[in-house]
């Protein structure tokens, strides 16, 4: 009898395509073969010793065992305002315009859940990070994807993303309520500039839309470019919320450490929602990330550096292995057209490929969406000697074939 009951929300969301991945890769490991692995953007440098200090610190302490607040404490919730005013010269109330989450995607499902009513519009451009376009399908809203075009230098084409944002909006019926934004992009490591994000608010107003904004690769840049936060444009509290996570920038993955800030309406919608889901992180977690926004930007630039290397050696290595790239100006990652010996494979069994032929792991594109396919995104999370490993393992490949 039971095996008749739907799971209507489930079925709705597809099999996690990484998945598929890390299992033939368990399996080779199982099996004895040494996988260099990029699939996934889980940082290998250890957090910082400041950062675990006050942890340990603060967990002897009694008084933080009981339950926490679940928009996050004072003190972390003010630690992100000055962060954003550090940064971006933006004021942020910690009290109505921040809300502290357990990192990135538990506050984007919270967030969806919040404020989405069943039938309302998302658009998501595509390829995308998967849970900007899941967290909105659970929540009952209708997803469209729009392709968005970039240039050789990963710089997003600006006039044609507004010119396919316009059409949707002609041809959509009920208009979209939300557009989500991703810069520095994930998966593909897109940048924009600071005029996007003016162009972006004032269209919002106009058509009457809000934006959530995600910038988790913010500190994670090179060759000059700084990346912009919406917040530096006037106006832009009145229709978009911004997320962060402390994940890469402080080698912080594990902790869970996020948030949310802005329009104080849909902020608030969020915290409203978490008082009845959570009692909010443990609070030595909390405050030892307080602890790293006021006082971890050496450690930030340091975790850079070791990123950018980490390109340099990648993407010089893999193209004299056959395989061309280009170095991207942000993120942990490279996100790299497949040969072109084997583009009519698709990503994902290019991707099997490679962890059976060549013991080298890469995340599919497709597990980013259809618009995808024609890409592996490789995350920087190997040192300098097993990248240069990789290439020859790559090169060896790509001569059988």
């Amino acid at each position: 009898m039971f095996d008749e009951i739907e799971f209507n929300t489930i079925k709705r969301l597809p099999n996690y395509v990484f998945a598929q991945i890390n299992d033939i890769k368990m399996k080779a490991r199982r099996e004895g073969h040494d996988i260099i692995d990029f699939s996934m953007g889980n940082p290998d440098g250890a957090t910082p010793d400041q950062i675990v200090d006050k942890l340990i610190e603060s967990a002897v302490k009694p008084k933080n065992y009981g339950y926490s607040a679940s928009k996050g404490i004072y003190k972390l919730r003010l630690a992100i305002s000055d962060w954003y005013k550090r940064k971006y010269n933006a004021d942020i109330d910690p009290d109505t315009e921040a809300v502290a989450t357990m990192g990135s995607k538990e506050g984007y499902v919270h967030l969806a859940q919040a404020i989405t009513n069943s039938g309302d519009v998302a658009i998501v451009p595509g390829p995308a990070y998967p849970i900007h376009t899941h967290a909105f399908i659970i929540a009952g809203a209708n997803v469209v994807k729009s392709p968005f075009c970039f240039n050789d230098n990963f710089e997003l084409d600006e006039d044609r993303f507004f010119e396919d944002l316009e059409r949707t909006f002609q041809t959509s019926l009920p208009k979209p309520k939300y557009v989500i934004v991703n810069f520095p992009h994930n998966p593909t490591t897109v940048t924009v500039t600071k005029e996007f994000y003016v162009r972006l608010v004032a269209m919002a107003k106009e058509k009457r839309f809000y934006i959530i904004s995600d910038i988790a690769y913010a500190d994670i840049t090179f060759d000059g470019y700084k990346t912009p936060s919406i917040f530096e444009v006037e106006g832009a509290k009145d229709v978009a919320v911004e997320s962060f996570t402390m994940s890469k920038s402080y080698n912080m993955a594990g902790w869970r450490v996020g948030f949310f800030v802005g329009n104080a309406k849909m902020i608030g919608a969020l915290q409203k929602i978490k008082s009845w889901f959570d009692y909010g992180m443990f609070t030595p977690i909390q405050i030892a990330a307080t602890i790293a926004l006021n006082e971890g930007d050496e450690y930030v630039k340091e975790i850079t550096a070791k990123y950018e290397k980490r390109r340099d050696v990648l993407v010089e290595s893999f193209n004299n292995a056959g395989w061309e790239m280009i170095a991207p100006k942000s993120t942990m990652f490279v996100w790299a057209k497949l040969p072109e010996k084997v583009a009519h494979l698709g990503s994902m069994e290019f991707s099997k490929q490679l962890l059976t032929e060549a013991n080298v792991a890469v995340s599919p594109g497709v597990g980013f969406g259809e618009l995808g396919d024609d890409y592996v995104r490789i995350a920087l999370i190997e040192n300098e000697k097993r990248i240069r490993q990789a290439a020859k393992n790559i090169k060896k490949y790509l001569k059988k074939l």
